[in-house]
């Protein structure tokens, strides 16, 4: 049974930030002379991992709302710029837009079901959202009008 992680996005305002940003991490990897592949830290690993690499992918809560996923594609040993030992939970680049969903704070990632996940902008009536801008999706879903 797939499962998915949802993650705060801390520091990125939009989804066009986080993927700047990713974007950026790339072409500094590369230029550095390092394999080009996105991942995110965290300092546990995931139990789940099986479940999580049948399709699961990562949903990126940007502002509150959850904005974006990317599709993981594994799971690495890994250590933080100062040595401690991590997780690298490595992404797929593409950053797939889906229905806004509001999520509250919390610390760390939490496991996701399918059945939670929100569906990707897509079809008519996702493509109309998707051509509003990124923050009146957002003010749209803290209004629970979406």
């Amino acid at each position: 049974m797939t499962i998915h992680l949802v993650k705060l996005c801390v520091g990125a305002h939009s989804v066009a930030d986080l993927a700047q940003w990713q974007a950026g991490r790339l072409a500094e990897a590369k230029k550095g002379g390092k394999p080009g592949r996105l991942f995110h830290s965290t300092h546990q690993t995931p139990k789940k991992t099986e479940e999580l690499l049948d399709g699961g992918s990562l949903y990126w809560v940007i502002k509150g709302v959850i904005q974006a996923r990317q599709r993981l594609v594994g799971f690495e040993d890994g250590a933080k710029a100062d040595g401690r030992q991590c997780c690298h939970i490595l992404l797929d680049p593409e950053l797939v837009p889906v229905y806004p969903v509001t999520r509250r704070a919390f610390q760390g990632w939490r496991y996701l079901t399918s059945e939670e996940a929100p569906a990707d902008l897509g079809g008519s009536r996702g493509s109309e959202l998707a051509a509003l801008p990124a923050k009146m999706r957002r003010e749209l879903a803290e209004l629970c009008l979406l």
